[in-house]
């Protein structure tokens, strides 16, 4: 055994030999992050390409794979048919996964692939069908595919053969566009959920929708208008939105469903989740997109309403729209994609603190169940499937960009994992239809290809988003950011309107639009220049769930029975200063604004790990 003198020298030898060589330990960390990503972005790539590859062995032409039993189903017009009501006898698919998989073959590299989709559908894709579709799906999964895959296909990287591209898909996304025109047609300018691509809207059509379903058309459509030069497409879109604007509540929140023709409300009670998710994602992206601010005013109140109403510490319930009481305490897989949006608009910290509880809830059943009772902290007794949605992986790209903190890396590669445990078949990706016996679905959704492989892909490897602004649609399909777009180019990105935050280690540029979104307060110059909440750092209908940060019981009993004692301040975080006070709770107070990552400076032994979670 060593004499305890030596050991004490080796301990501070340890302790200080990490500042001695900087360098190098630098150099073997930025190391071990590069390899780790080169791996998973293998990993990913080979599981977009046994979907991939599958399709279109076992399904292509038809809509979507059937994994297990290696066939295939035209869901075009199931998608959102929960009943299954009106189904087409004579269609025969319209190549729903090819459609989506486009822009995910572009962002891998496969200019090859890419070129032989384009010229196939150029050749064979039809909507002269007598099929009855859902408009809200039909535009996020094939016109925004379309258009998304058209501007691939026409920017300066020069993937085609040149003269082998004539704009063939613009010319099929118009027509798909002029097929949706139809629906519009109503007293209330609210397009109807459903319509017939060959005959517009049915006899004895249902007038019921969702707020998502008239509410996030606005990008594909938009797009749509600004590359043929047809304002209709817009239009339709835009008057469909300012008049769902219209009806919301004095507290600004919104329902879920309601009458296209009486435009009144059906569902008072909404959250962030199904129904009604895109709807807030598409009022900022389209501010982005498009430069006006009508969609920066309508986001910013409805983003406020959100975090009084339906926020509860890092989760989000519902809420009855007319008064903002609680009325179902669940966590929905869809919901996942908040923190991703929270990140756009500058709120890293709440982005943060509600992504590790989704994390959280991933490990606890090795996937996301579709809903989790927090009233009871149970699954939903029906709703125990997870159909391979990405909301969690697009969230976990987003904050990795962001802050650029390693942990995103490792979430990522959970992700991956389980899907490749749980998930992977010989015939391709299975749906989960319950994750408490991990008992699989015959479904490989073309979303998965579009989003969750994309996304995964994009968190290991974002070659593709170099000198380039893209704002991808709530379908993973890539839309640039175009100032030849705008009305007006927003203030966020006119380079001589950029400043600068001093740093301890250096100067950090921060755009307008962040400084817009997130100060403490901001002026309003339309009436007389009053001061308005921002949409960050805004008080909580529940301020005892605001001012503390929970440690959770994956610590260690030696770092549990601490009680914060030897605990220094511990974490900067956007702007917030941790420090231990009492047994399991600790208080955020101000701190400068000068790092980007959770860091973890104590010496009980407790480390920057998932078991930190910030309720803000």
């Amino acid at each position: 055994m060593l004499p305890r003198q030596v050991v004490k020298w080796i301990l501070v030898f340890l302790v200080i030999s990490p500042s001695l060589f900087p360098v190098s330990v630098s150099e073997a960390d930025s190391s071990y992050w590069s390899a780790k990503k080169r791996h998973m972005k293998k990993k990913v790539h080979d599981m977009f390409y046994h979907a991939y590859e599958n399709y279109l062995t076992h399904a292509f032409p038809h809509d979507e794979l059937k994994p297990l039993s290696k066939s295939f189903t035209d869901s075009l017009s199931e998608l959102g048919n929960l009943k299954l009501e009106h189904l087409p006898q004579h269609y025969n698919g319209s190549a729903l996964t090819l459609i989506e998989s486009m822009s995910s073959l572009v962002i891998m590299g496969n200019n090859t692939e890419f070129e032989r989709a384009v010229l196939w559908l150029s050749e064979n894709l039809n909507f002269d069908v007598d099929a009855r579709i859902n408009l809200f799906e039909c535009n996020i999964r094939v016109l925004g595919g379309l258009v998304s895959a058209h501007i691939l296909a026409t920017d300066s990287a020069n993937r085609l053969v040149q003269g082998s591209y004539k704009n063939q898909l613009l010319t099929l996304a118009e027509d798909l566009g002029r097929r949706f025109l139809p629906a519009f047609d109503t007293p209330t300018g609210l397009p109807y959920a459903w319509i017939n691509l060959k005959y517009g809207v049915m006899e004895n059509e249902t007038t019921e929708t969702s707020t998502s379903g008239c509410g996030s058309l606005i990008l594909e459509m938009g797009a749509l208008s600004r590359l043929t030069g047809d304002p209709i497409y817009e239009s339709a879109a835009l008057r469909a939105l300012r008049r769902l604007w219209s009806m919301r509540s004095s507290l600004n929140l919104l329902g879920t469903t309601l009458d296209v023709t009486t435009g009144e409300w059906i569902e008072y009670s909404s959250g962030i989740g199904a129904g009604v998710d895109s709807f807030y994602e598409y009022l900022f992206k389209a501010h982005i997109l498009f430069g006006k601010e009508d969609f920066w005013r309508m986001f910013h109140s409805a983003y406020l309403a959100v975090q009084k109403y339906f926020r509860h510490g890092p989760w989000y319930h519902e809420a009855d729209m007319r008064n903002g009481k609680a009325t179902y305490w669940q966590l929905t897989s869809l919901q996942a994609f908040w923190p991703g949006l929270q990140v756009l608009v500058g709120d890293i910290a709440a982005a943060n603190s509600s992504h590790r509880e989704f994390v959280h809830v991933w490990k606890k059943f090795g996937v996301l169940p579709e809903r989790y009772l927090l009233d009871h902290l149970m699954l939903h007794p029906t709703e125990k499937y997870y159909p391979l949605r990405p909301e969690l992986a697009e969230s976990t790209f987003y904050l990795y960009q962001a802050t650029k903190d390693p942990w995103y890396l490792e979430v990522g590669e959970s992700i991956v994992n389980s899907l490749n445990s749980y998930t992977k078949v010989d015939g391709g990706f299975a749906s989960i239809r319950d994750v408490t016996t991990m008992q699989l679905e015959d479904h490989q959704h073309s979303f998965f290809l579009a989003e969750t492989c994309k996304y995964l892909y994009l968190l290991f490897d974002d070659s593709f988003l170099v000198d380039r602004n893209y704002v991808f649609t709530t379908e993973g399909h890539p839309l640039p950011v175009l100032s030849s777009w705008h009305d007006r180019l927003p203030e966020a990105y006119i380079p001589r309107n950029w400043t600068f935050l001093p740093s301890e280690k250096q100067a950090r540029r921060a755009s307008a639009m962040t400084l817009q979104v997130c100060p403490a307060t901001s002026l309003d110059c339309r009436h007389r220049c009053q001061q308005v909440k921002s949409a960050c750092h805004i008080p909580d209908a529940r301020s005892d769930h605001r001012t503390c940060i929970y440690v959770t019981d994956e610590l260690s009993n030696e770092a549990q029975q601490s009680e914060g004692r030897k605990l220094s301040p511990i974490i900067h975080y956007e702007g917030l200063k941790v420090s231990g006070k009492k047994k399991n709770l600790l208080r955020l107070e101000s701190a400068p604004h000068n790092n980007e990552e959770i860091r973890v400076m104590e010496d009980s032994g407790i480390h920057h790990n998932s078991s930190w979670t910030a309720h803000q």
